[in-house]
């Protein structure tokens, strides 16, 4: 079974590369003979992100915080202590 076609052949066999991918093989699609994209079965959906899975995981700063230093050397001397 072929797996490599032009785009143009990709694009008129549409339905037979999907065939053959949902039959557990793959297609290259290529441009100038060079592979660009490859086809293959998605085997599940995506896992959809949970809201509020890292409550509690975390504390953020209180609002009186020492704010973040203006200047890049101001920075670096908060962080070293300075």
């Amino acid at each position: 079974m072929r797996t490599q076609f032009s785009i143009h052949e990709a694009k008129t066999h549409l339905s037979q590369l999907i065939e053959q991918v949902e039959a557990g093989g793959e297609a290259i699609i290529a441009r100038a003979g060079r592979p660009v994209v490859r086809l293959v079965r998605v085997d599940e959906e995506p896992k959809r992100r949970r809201l509020g899975r890292l409550e509690g995981q975390f504390k953020l700063p209180d609002e009186h915080a020492t704010p973040i230093p203006d200047t890049p050397d101001d920075f670096i001397d908060a962080v070293e202590g300075r």
